[in-house]
């Protein structure tokens, strides 16, 4: 029974994601209504705060994830939230749907019973470009905003006015992150927009992995609204008060496994990766290099702490710099400009000419895989 049981039941859609032949998308079940996020300060930030902190959940509801084509449903898959409110989606597409032009966010609708009646909220997914060469995948904890919140209670505690008393348009975006991501997205897609967020897919997909709570999912997305940030799939986790939650390996293995899943969906993508060294990114993309050889198209390091790389930290630099791919460490993202011009990109496009020279290469790649298997062919008799 949920503590408070005249509250509405609410479905919390996330952000999804699809290739033509796989969708994924995740929900939760709360009961209570839905957070704002605007200017605020004192006790009024605190109690939104604490309200998505304090989430209760809904065990056992049936939700649908229906999409509509000219003439009815083309897709129509139910699944049971678990004890923790959440539900998971990963629909197979069969016969396949074809990827558009540009990438672009597609709307499906998410249906529940509540105090019987039918209930439904658009959820929205990410349909990268069937020709994208090239996707992003980045942390945010201290990589485009200071949680403060995923290193262990003690962090948790010394950041408290930070995580609970500052709305999203109070908190400090890292310097040149939104020119940089600017760049490296190349920009609007030119396709349909995100209706709730209205903000385009960008020319390159973005993914976020983080180790930060589901429970701050509209908190962050309003916070890369409000900075101009690209919006994309976001791969958090659940937390709870046990070592899993704020065990130091907890952090890496969960981006490895979010990372790699990622990776996998798309094997027509090469990715760039973005990170910093305070919460296990550098082991996490060394891991991606070794797992995926080839498909690691740049790593781009933000170096947050002043403590020493750990061996298994120099141990991903080197297997990143022996892999050949560009690596970049610096304390904001415009000191890069040194990095790129060392390795024969120009001052003042360093993003475009990076992303250039990625497309460069998999064109090349492509072109070279097509003559070979042009050579293989035997020719036929006249």
């Amino acid at each position: 029974m949920p503590l408070f049981p005249t509250r509405p039941l609410r479905i919390q859609p996330y952000f999804g994601h699809r290739s033509a032949s796989r969708l994924i998308l995740s929900a939760r079940a709360l009961y209570g209504g839905e957070a704002t996020f605007g200017e605020k300060s004192g006790m009024a930030a605190i109690g939104t705060m604490l309200g998505q902190f304090i989430s209760h959940e809904a065990e056992g509801v049936e939700v649908t994830l229906e999409v509509e084509g000219e003439d009815g449903p083309i897709l129509s898959h139910t699944e049971i939230t678990d004890s923790e409110g959440f539900v998971e989606f990963d629909v197979a597409l069969d016969p396949e749907w074809d990827l558009p032009d540009h990438p672009m966010w597609e709307t499906v609708t998410l249906r529940w019973t509540s105090s019987d009646d039918s209930q439904q909220v658009e959820a929205h997914v990410l349909a990268p470009a069937a020709d994208g060469k090239l996707a992003v995948i980045s942390d945010i904890d201290d990589t485009i905003i200071e949680t403060g919140i995923t290193g262990g209670l003690k962090s948790v505690a010394a950041n408290w006015d930070r995580v609970f008393a500052q709305m999203p348009s109070g908190r400090t975006i890292v310097p040149g992150a939104d020119s940089f991501y600017a760049g490296i997205g190349g920009g609007a897609a030119g396709g349909k927009r995100c209706p709730k967020e209205q903000m385009p897919a960008t020319k390159r997909p973005f993914f976020y992995v983080s180790s930060s709570p589901w429970n701050l999912f509209p908190y962050l997305v309003a916070f890369q609204r409000m900075r101009g940030l690209p919006l994309g799939p976001l791969k958090l986790r659940d937390w709870g008060l046990n070592k899993q939650t704020f065990g130091k390996s907890s952090h890496g293995s969960h981006k490895t496994s979010a990372i790699a899943d990622i990776i996998e969906m798309y094997p027509d993508k090469r990715f760039a990766m973005i990170g910093d060294d305070t919460q296990g990114d550098l082991p996490a993309f060394a891991h991606a290099v070794k797992q995926f050889p080839g498909r690691i198209a740049a790593v781009f390091m933000r170096t947050v702490s002043t403590k020493q790389f750990s061996p298994e930290e120099e141990a991903g630099i080197a297997a990143i710099k022996d892999a050949g791919i560009p690596l970049w460490m610096g304390e904001d993202y415009a000191t890069g400009l040194e990095f790129l011009a060392a390795n024969g990109f120009t001052p003042g496009g360093e993003t475009e000419q990076i992303v250039k020279t990625v497309d460069r290469v998999a064109d090349d790649d492509a072109q070279t895989t097509a003559e070979g298997q042009a050579a293989a062919v035997p020719s036929q008799p006249a």
